[in-house]
């Protein structure tokens, strides 16, 4: 099978380490702060659901930022019997990275990584009704989405948008962000569903695609790894 052509427009640059960003900015935020604070500020965020942030990555990535003289310890402190917890604050070398890491992720116009990509490639190797099945059930999915996501809008918005108390304003557009990008995947969804019924879009009649030990598709074999 022929690789599909590169049709994405070229990356502006390496992207930004997500978690190292949002690291710093918790710590430029709350410093002082212990990592467990660090942590737990980013999950009130959600942050591991948006920005797929690990939770226990947290802690690598502080003692990775100390490392490089981003952050310094602050002091280490004991709470009773629990065990020493370490604070730290941002050095001015990890005010300019901050301040440099936040500007490129802002100029960013990387194309998104989509996992469903690599689904939509590969269409012709599904039965027809199994792709039917499955648009429908992204577009309830996504139908379902929205209105969470415009009654989380709406929600903020109804707020004080004091961040010491509710969820600053601005959060209200990450939300719309994510609400954008939903509609895309809706729209496309529903799109293909209905070229697929109107048999516009057939890729299982004619030659057939199949798969087996090697890649067939018509006439021409692919094979994985050089020939022996």
């Amino acid at each position: 099978m022929r690789a599909p052509a590169r049709w994405w427009g070229q990356n502006s640059g390496m992207a930004v380490p997500t978690t190292r960003l949002l690291v710093l900015a918790v710590v430029r935020l709350l410093q002082p702060v212990h990592g467990y604070d660090v942590r737990r500020e980013l999950l009130s965020w959600h942050a591991d659901e948006w920005a797929n942030i690990k939770p226990g990555s947290v802690y690598g990535a502080l003692k990775t930022m100390q490392r490089d003289g981003l952050i310094d310890v602050e002091g280490v402190g004991q709470d009773g019997a629990r065990p020493e917890r370490t604070t730290y604050r941002l050095t001015s070398e990890g005010e300019k990275v901050f301040g440099d890491m936040l500007r490129e992720a802002l100029w960013s116009t990387e194309p998104p990584k989509h996992p469903y990509y690599a689904a939509v490639a590969l269409i012709p190797y599904a039965p027809r009704e199994d792709v039917i099945a499955a648009l429908q059930g992204r577009i309830l999915k996504f139908e379902a989405d929205l209105v969470y996501l415009e009654r989380e809008v709406d929600r903020i918005l109804a707020g004080s948008g004091d961040p010491r108390e509710a969820e600053p304003y601005h959060v209200a557009d990450n939300i719309r962000l994510a609400a954008d990008h939903t509609r895309a995947d809706l729209e496309w969804s529903r799109k293909t569903l209905q070229r697929i019924e109107s048999g516009e879009l057939d890729v299982w009649s004619g030659e057939p695609y199949e798969v087996l030990g090697h890649l067939r598709v018509g006439g021409g074999e692919a094979e994985d790894g050089a020939r022996g």
